[in-house]
């Protein structure tokens, strides 16, 4: 069953955490990947899971030059056995300079957009799931559990399967756990 939030954001972040760990146990996966840009979600999952991967906002992404995750909470995460991916975002990522450059929508971009109507927090919970896979911190082919929010916190997950992203249209979302 679906838990559908009526309202976005930080204020489901502990329980949307508890729903993807449930879920977790009920599939057997091992993999749980989660968006935290400064940590905070991803150490309320640390030790929960035998795989956590924490996906932060891409360097420059607030300000050039910089990453929103402090070198002092990547470090208490690497502590507590969460791998930390820092890189471009598998939805925007270059396209989003082409699009800025020159105007007008591109394939990756129809995709992103396609996925909020589902709402944020899924479409940035199977985008951090391909950008895990893309780097190889997740096994390919199985499921695991996806998180993804609205601004700060989160409040969407998802049981997926994400495919690589030159193959990102094979990307299968088994069940949303919970969204707004």
């Amino acid at each position: 069953m679906i838990m559908y939030w009526k309202s976005v954001g930080a204020a489901h972040t502990e329980q949307t955490v508890e729903l993807a760990l449930q879920k977790a146990k009920e599939y057997g996966t091992t993999s749980i990947v989660v968006a935290s840009v400064s940590g905070k979600t991803a150490e309320l999952l640390a030790g929960k899971a035998e795989n956590i991967v924490c996906v932060t906002h891409a360097n420059g992404f607030k300000e050039l030059g910089t990453n929103e995750l402090t070198p002092q909470q990547r470090e208490i995460l690497i502590q507590k056995n969460v791998k930390v991916l820092t890189t471009a975002h598998a939805l925007s990522g270059a396209e989003r300079g082409i699009s800025k450059k020159f105007g007008g929508a591109y394939p990756v971009e129809i995709i992103a957009h396609t996925l909020r109507m589902f709402g944020q927090g899924v479409k940035v919970a199977v985008e951090v799931a391909v950008m895990a896979l893309d780097a190889g911190l997740i096994p390919y082919g199985e499921e695991i559990i996806a998180i993804g929010g609205t601004g700060r916190g989160v409040d969407s997950a998802v049981v997926i399967r994400p495919d690589y992203s030159a193959n990102i249209l094979n990307t299968h979302i088994a069940e949303v756990i919970c969204k707004p």
